[in-house]
């Protein structure tokens, strides 16, 4: 069973702008786009970043040092230098609170 926690306020996620939270030690990038809040490993594949800094267009989210984007749903990249995914967490909403299980890729 996967324990989810608590990453933020639904009311603290401005559309497209990625947020960083830690989770049990683990970087997250939380954003909430397309009516749906996804979150995702907050590391590039491809170079130690944060990709929570990076822009997010049409359900993925974009490193800003070399430019590969990730799917937020799935973790895959489009493009290169990155060739491989980042984990994707599972996301519920509960009242106002924004709950991710880092314990459990979805």
């Amino acid at each position: 069973m996967s324990a989810f926690l608590r990453a933020c306020a639904l009311a603290d996620l401005a559309e497209d702008t990625p947020k960083r939270v830690e989770l049990n030690g683990v970087p997250v990038a939380v954003v909430r786009t397309e009516g749906e809040v996804f979150a995702i490993n907050d590391i590039c594949s491809h170079a130690n970043v944060s990709l929570s800094e990076g822009e997010v267009e049409d359900c993925m989210i974009e490193c800003w040092l070399h430019g590969s984007s990730f799917d937020l749903r799935t973790g895959k990249p489009n493009g290169l230098p990155a060739t491989k995914p980042v984990a994707v967490y599972p996301v519920k909403i509960e009242g106002d609170d924004v709950l991710v299980s880092v314990n459990q890729e979805s």
